[in-house]
């Protein structure tokens, strides 16, 4: 029986997040015979997305390097869809894979578009219902959404909203989030060889015997008054003596600026550099509670039984709120507060959030979509 050639897949991205949640799939795909696996990355984030290719050992074979300062969003944009392009009809690829919602995966879906190659989506169908926010990210799913030949849905909520919009149900597949194969792997490595995130040894020693609460915060749509109150909800947490923040501060001026006017030199508030992800893992270990306006965090954070206070008024990740691990808290200064002082004070509603059952996955993610693959371009044995 003759051999089939392997299909060549392009994997694009350009961010932390996005870099942390296809690993997984990158060494998954590059680990199968049946597959050509290549990676281009955008470099919309930089020093950060390096982080985790050194930590995950993936060497682009593209790299666009497109991180420039006060970038505006229709100039990354242009370049993006530019540089992808480019790349894209020099490797020719079979297929392209996207993740998210950024910028890089709706220029790469849209460059694969314009070539009539199909695109597949890693964590498809996640929605607000709100194009503000996030911003302007859920804009970029949607766009996305209407491109994909397999959406890969991390639950059944997210896959039901593909189907409400039309999405012919049998490119829907719930495969979970690659996210947590990610923490399932990194927390594994921590364990085998615990100096990966040794960096945060001293602050653990500094704050020894104090309840930690992990903050990060970087969402555009909270830049200016929303960040202002996020700052003095967390200076009014720190004056509790049996409290400590760690605060990995994103690198965007509009952020540092606020947090450090607000916050620097308080005795028991840690403002540091962005961890790597071990490190990053390794706060998830040690934190209490996460407060946070990610995304990836409230995934991430359920999955080691961390309580996740959100800081914003909609999340296209309801499960987590459903499912009891996440609660929307908005940026009221108040309420903020209240939140974190009933799960600090209140075991009953602590354990209640902390044992609640994690809606985005088992860790095998990645090598359901890799059968999903096979399967679709005919490899399957």
């Amino acid at each position: 029986m003759a051999t089939l050639t392997p299909s060549k897949i392009l994997v694009v991205f350009g961010t932390r997040p996005e870099a942390i949640k296809l690993f997984p799939l990158v060494a998954a795909l590059k680990a199968d015979p049946h597959f050509d696996c290549k990676v281009c990355v955008s470099a919309q984030h930089r020093g950060i997305l390096d982080q985790v290719l050194e930590i995950a050992g993936i060497v682009p074979d593209h790299d666009l390097d497109l991180m420039k300062p006060d970038q505006t969003l229709d100039g990354l944009t242009a370049a993006l869809l530019t540089g992808l392009g480019q790349v894209m009809d020099l490797e020719k690829p079979d297929r392209v894979i996207v993740q998210g919602d950024t910028a890089t995966a709706m220029c790469g879906a849209l460059a694969a578009y314009y070539r009539k190659v199909p695109v597949d989506h890693v964590e498809a169908g996640l929605r607000s219902g709100n194009i503000y926010h996030p911003w302007p990210e859920e804009v970029n799913r949607k766009i996305i959404g209407t491109m994909v030949s397999l959406h890969f849905a991390p639950t059944d909520v997210s896959a039901g909203s593909l189907i409400a919009e039309q999405v012919d149900p049998a490119r829907v597949y719930i495969t979970g989030n690659t996210v947590i194969d990610a923490l399932h792997w990194v927390t594994a490595r921590i364990a085998e060889d615990p100096s990966l995130a040794s960096g945060l040894a001293e602050l653990e020693k500094r704050f020894a015997g104090k309840r930690i609460i992990g903050v990060t915060s970087h969402r555009r749509e909270n830049f200016g008054g929303g960040l202002e109150n996020i700052a003095e909800a967390v200076r009014q947490i720190a004056a509790r003596p049996d409290v400590a923040i760690i605060f990995p501060v994103h690198p965007n001026p509009n952020v540092r600026a606020v947090m450090d006017g607000a916050l620097k030199g308080l005795d028991n508030v840690a403002l540091i550099d962005p961890l790597d992800y071990p490190h990053f893992a390794r706060l998830l270990g040690l934190a209490e509670i996460m407060l946070t306006d990610s995304g990836g965090v409230q995934e991430e954070a359920p999955a080691l039984g961390k309580p996740v206070l959100v800081m914003r008024e909609t999340t296209e990740r309801p499960e987590g709120v459903t499912a009891g691990t996440a609660k929307l808290v908005g940026t009221d200064v108040s309420r903020i507060v209240t939140e974190i002082f009933t799960l600090l004070d209140d075991k009953a509603a602590y354990d209640k959030m902390a044992r609640a059952h994690n809606p985005f996955g088992d860790g095998q993610t990645a090598r359901r979509i890799v059968e999903l693959l096979l399967r679709e371009t005919g490899q399957e044995t």
